[in-house]
C-alpha cells in the first residue's frame, strides 16, 4: 500500500536562497500556523488554489466514520476546564441556582411519580423516580462535558413507560425484565450513535423543531396536571384541589413576573425569582390544614419506605427471566426510546447553551450521548425510570447561573424611549450546583423527609404542573410569535426583530406549521401508539432543512429559525448547518480554513477539523452579541475582534 506523502505549500512573500554555500536561517514553524496570525495578516500568507483543492478533494464523505474521533476530541476540549469547573463554584449564583433545580427537578417528578403510580399499577412510585433523578445528576454532573444540562425523569418517557406497561403486560410479560431489556438495548444504541460521530447531525436542528417539541412538552405539563386534578374525589376534596391547584399556579407565576419586573430592590427581585416557586409549594402544603378546609380529606402523594422499591422487590431486575420472544421484541421499543433520548437529550443541551446564554466552556455532544446509553442500560438493571435531558429545567438551571443587570434598550428612540432589556454579563459555569441539588434529591428518600412529601396535597402538585407549563409556554418561540402577530404594530418595540419580516404572512405560515407539528405529536401520545411520538420529533428536522427553504426566503428563515446555539458551542458536531463556510471566512479571516499550509494527507475534512476544535469557529465565544473573542484554551492569549455586519 502507498502511503500519500504530505505537500508543503510555503508563503510566496518567503524568498528561497539556493545558491550553494548559502544556508538560509531557521526559523520556527509555528507562526505559519497560528490562527490569529492568519486572521490578522491574511495577505501574507499564499495559500493559492492548491490547497483550496486538496482540502476540497479530501473533505471527508459521509460515508466515510472515523470511529470515536467525536467523543475522543470532546473529551480533549472540556478537559482542560475539569479542574475551573469546581473551582468557579465559588460564587453567590450557585446556593440559589442550587435550591433552585432541586425543587425544579424534584417536584414535577414527584407529579410524574404520582401519574406513573397510577398508570403502572405501583410499578414505579416516589423513590425510583428519585433514584432516577439522583443517577442522571450525579453521573453528568461529575462526568459529562455538559455538566450545566439537568437530566432526570421527563414527561415524555411517562408517557413512554406506561405505554409499554398497557401493551406488554396484558400479554403476560414481566415487566421490569422487558424495560430492562429495552435499557440494554438502548445502551448499545447510544454507544453506537456516540463511536460513529451521529451526533453530528444535530447540525440539523434549529429552533423550528426545538419550539415545537418544547411546546409538546409543555402542553404535557398542563395536561398531567388536569389528569391529576381528574383523579380527584368528588365533592369539597375535588372543589378544594382545584381552588388550591390555581391558588398555586397563580402566586408562582407571579413570583417570576416579580424577578423580572423593576418593581422592588434588585436583591428583593432576585430573592423572589429564585426561592418563590417552593416557597410556594411549602406555604400552599400548610395552607390547606387552615380553618374548616382542615376537616376536608384530600389525596396526598403516595410514599414508600426509605431507599426501598415501592413495591417487593430487589433493586436489581433478573432482566433474563422473560420469554425468548420478548428479548427480540424489545428491540423495536430500545430504537423507538434511543430516537427519543437523541432528540429529547441533545435539544436539552442545546436550548440549555442557546445563543442567549454568552457561554465561555466548549460542549461535547458525543461524549454525552455515551455516558446518557450508560445510564439507560443502568436504569434499566435498577427498575427505575430511564432518565435524560429535562425540558424546560435544563434552560432554567443555565438562566439561574446568569449574572445580569436592567439596561435601557439603545434601540428604542422617541416615544418608545424607556423600554428597558435585561443584558447578562456571563454564566457562571461548574459543575457544584448539578451534583449539589443531585444528592439533595438523594437525602430526600430518607425517612423523615419521605414522611415530609407525604403531607404533599395532589392539588398541589397540579398546580406545580401548571406552573412550569405556563413558564415553559412563556418563554416558548411560537408563543412569542403569536404574540408578536397580535400586537399592536405601532406599539411594538423597534428591536424586535419579526419587524424586519417584510411579508407578515410569511409570520402566520411558519406559525401555523409548527402548530401542525405540534398537534400531530400531542395527537399520537393520546393513542395507544403513544412510544411512536418521537419518529414524528425526528421528522421535523429534514422538513425544515429541505422543505421549508421552498416556501420562505432565505432572509425570513434567518429570522423566524436562528440557531439554537453559537457556532462555538456547535464546534462539537462541526457547526450549525449553513454557516460553516461563513464562519469559517470570519474566524480565519478568509484564509482558506484550517489545514491551508498544510495539504494532501495532512488534510482532514472541515468536519473533523471542527471536532478537534480547529474548525469554523474554533476557540470563539460570543460576547454581548456584539462581537466574537477569540478564546482557545486555557491560559492562552486573548484579543477581541469585532463580527462584521451581513
Amino acid at each position: 500500500m502507498t502511503t500519500a506523502t504530505p505537500t508543503y505549500s510555503l508563503p510566496t512573500s518567503l524568498q528561497h536562497n539556493t545558491s550553494p554555500g548559502s544556508a538560509p536561517p531557521r526559523k520556527s514553524w509555528r507562526p505559519r500556523l497560528n490562527l490569529s496570525s492568519r486572521a490578522e495578516e491574511p495577505s501574507s500568507i499564499g495559500l493559492g488554489t492548491t490547497n483550496t483543492n486538496a482540502s476540497s478533494k479530501r473533505e471527508q464523505k459521509w460515508w466515510k466514520v472515523r470511529i470515536f474521533r467525536g467523543m475522543v476530541n470532546d473529551v480533549k476540549r472540556r478537559a482542560p476546564y475539569y479542574v475551573s469547573d469546581w473551582l468557579d463554584a465559588w460564587d453567590y449564583r450557585v446556593v440559589p441556582a442550587t435550591v433552585y433545580m432541586y425543587f425544579a427537578n424534584i417536584l414535577p417528578a414527584l407529579a410524574f411519580s404520582l401519574d406513573m403510580f397510577e398508570k403502572t399499577k405501583m410499578s414505579y412510585g416516589v423513590n425510583e423516580v428519585l433514584l432516577a433523578s439522583v443517577l442522571g445528576s450525579v453521573v453528568f454532573a461529575v462526568f459529562a462535558a455538559q455538566p450545566l444540562v439537568i437530566v432526570g425523569v421527563t414527561g415524555p418517557i411517562t408517557v413512554f413507560n406506561y405505554t409499554v406497561y398497557d401493551i406488554m403486560v396484558p400479554s403476560g410479560t414481566n415487566y421490569f425484565s422487558f424495560m430492562a431489556l429495552i435499557g440494554l438495548w438502548a445502551m448499545a444504541m447510544h454507544w453506537f450513535l456516540a463511536i460513529t460521530n451521529a451526533c453530528n447531525a444535530i447540525k440539523y436542528v434549529t429552533r423550528f423543531s426545538c419550539d415545537i417539541f418544547g411546546f409538546y412538552v409543555a402542553f404535557i405539563y398542563l395536561q398531567k396536571g388536569i389528569q391529576v386534578l381528574t383523579r380527584q374525589a368528588n365533592g369539597e376534596s375535588f372543589y378544594l384541589s382545584i381552588m388550591v391547584s390555581l391558588l398555586v399556579l397563580a402566586v408562582g407565576y407571579l413570583c417570576g413576573v416579580i424577578g423580572s419586573s423593576p418593581l422592588f430592590q434588585h436583591y428583593v427581585r432576585v430573592f423572589i425569582k429564585d426561592y418563590g416557586t417552593p416557597l410556594t409549594v411549602i406555604f400552599f402544603t400548610g395552607f390547606v390544614h387552615i380553618g374548616k378546609m382542615a376537616r376536608v380529606e384530600l389525596s396526598v402523594l403516595p410514599t414508600s419506605k426509605a431507599f426501598f422499591p415501592t413495591i417487593d422487590r430487589s433493586w436489581f431486575i433478573d432482566f433474563w427471566n422473560i420469554r425468548l420472544g420478548d428479548v427480540f421484541i424489545a428491540i423495536p421499543f430500545a430504537i423507538l426510546l434511543t430516537i427519543l433520548f437523541y432528540f429529547d437529550h441533545n435539544v436539552s443541551s442545546l436550548i440549555a447553551q442557546g445563543t442567549e446564554f454568552p457561554l465561555r466552556k466548549p460542549a461535547g455532544f458525543h461524549w454525552d450521548i455515551f455516558l446518557l446509553g450508560t445510564t439507560t442500560g443502568v436504569a434499566g438493571l435498577l427498575g427505575i425510570p430511564f432518565p435524560n435531558g429535562l425540558i424546560p429545567q435544563a434552560p432554567f438551571h443555565t438562566a439561574s447561573l446568569c449574572v445580569a443587570s436592567v439596561v435601557a434598550d439603545p434601540d428604542e428612540k422617541s416615544a418608545s424611549k424607556g423600554h428597558v432589556v435585561t443584558k447578562v454579563s456571563h454564566v457562571v459555569e461548574q459543575r457544584v450546583s448539578n451534583l449539589a441539588q443531585g444528592l439533595l434529591t438523594l437525602g430526600t428518600m430518607t425517612g423523615p423527609l419521605l414522611v415530609v412529601l407525604h403531607l404533599i396535597p395532589q392539588g398541589v402538585l397540579a398546580g406545580l404542573f401548571f406552573v412550569m407549563g405556563v413558564q415553559a409556554l412563556e418563554g416558548n418561540g411560537i408563543t412569542l410569535k403569536l404574540l408578536f402577530l397580535c400586537k399592536d404594530r405601532s406599539l411594538t418595540p423597534a428591536s424586535e426583530p419579526l419587524k424586519r419580516i417584510e411579508r407578515r404572512g410569511a409570520i402566520w405560515i411558519f406559525v401555523a406549521i409548527q402548530l401542525v407539528g405540534f398537534g400531530g405529536t400531542f395527537a399520537i401520545t393520546q393513542t395507544i401508539a403513544a412510544v411512536g411520538f418521537p419518529i414524528i420529533i425526528l421528522l421535523l428536522i429534514p422538513f425544515r432543512t429541505w422543505v421549508l427553504p421552498r416556501w420562505f426566503t432565505e432572509e425570513e428563515l434567518r429570522i423566524l429559525d436562528a440557531p439554537t446555539a453559537s457556532p462555538f458551542t456547535m464546534i462539537s458536531v462541526g457547526g450549525n448547518y449553513g454557516e460553516d463556510a461563513e464562519d469559517k471566512v470570519e474566524s480565519t479571516g478568509g484564509s482558506g480554513g484550517e489545514g491551508g499550509v498544510l495539504s494532501g494527507g495532512a488534510v482532514d475534512g472541515e468536519q473533523a477539523a471542527a471536532e478537534r476544535g480547529e474548525g469554523p469557529g474554533a476557540g470563539v465565544k460570543r460576547r454581548d452579541g456584539e462581537g466574537i473573542e477569540m478564546s482557545g484554551r486555557p491560559g492562552m492569549r486573548r484579543r477581541s475582534i469585532s463580527r462584521q455586519p451581513e
